[in-house]
């Protein structure tokens, strides 16, 4: 076996462990938030003195959680594969939701940015009340198009998160082989 070929592990490393746990957390909080914000009615004060400013700063900390995870896996040498015990389709499904997942975990917080940054009524893009730079011109018709892209790219990572718990599920609760349990490894 080389240097390169290590032993297959079965469990991620803590520090990937945590930061899968508090994104997670994160995520399905600014989903709720950005959910229940938008269907508040324009008088409610809360929503653009309490709501929009913790929604985009647990927002922007969303998205370095996950460059910060992506750049830890990218450079951590081994990591757990699939078990060979699913089967090829069941490998296929899951690698391609948790990719999806990524890509949209990177991409939705860029289309709520870019929303912010062009809608020429926002006070800004903050983080934690420190103003970050607005990279985009005020453009309204640009913004339509990132608030769009924003919302369905959301609820799309939604309907992936959907599915990457079912996965799961299915794996510990109802598959015969107990060598398809994925979430032991989350729970180590």
């Amino acid at each position: 076996m080389s240097a390169i070929e290590k032993e297959p592990v079965d469990h991620y490393p803590r520090t990937l462990l945590l930061l899968h746990w508090v994104r997670a957390v994160l995520i399905i909080g600014l989903l709720w938030a950005g959910w229940h914000m938008t269907g508040m009615s324009d008088e409610v004060e809360s929503k653009f003195v309490l709501y929009y400013p913790w929604h985009k700063s647990f927002g922007v900390l969303a998205f370095i959680l996950v460059v910060l995870q992506i750049v830890i896996r990218v450079k951590t040498p081994v990591l757990p594969k699939p078990p060979k015990t699913l089967a090829t389709h069941e490998r296929f499904l899951a690698q391609l939701v948790q990719r999806s997942m990524y890509v949209l975990l990177v991409v939705v917080p860029l289309m709520g940015y870019s929303m912010s940054s062009t809608f020429t009524m926002s006070d800004g893009v903050y983080f934690f009340g420190v103003d970050l730079p607005e990279l985009l011109p005020k453009n309204d018709e640009w913004f339509v198009v990132f608030q769009w892209l924003h919302k369905v790219l959301a609820y799309t990572l939604l309907g992936l998160i959907v599915l990457h718990l079912l996965g799961t599920m299915k794996h510990r609760l109802f598959d015969k082989d107990p060598r398809n349990d994925v979430m032991r490894r989350m729970l180590k």
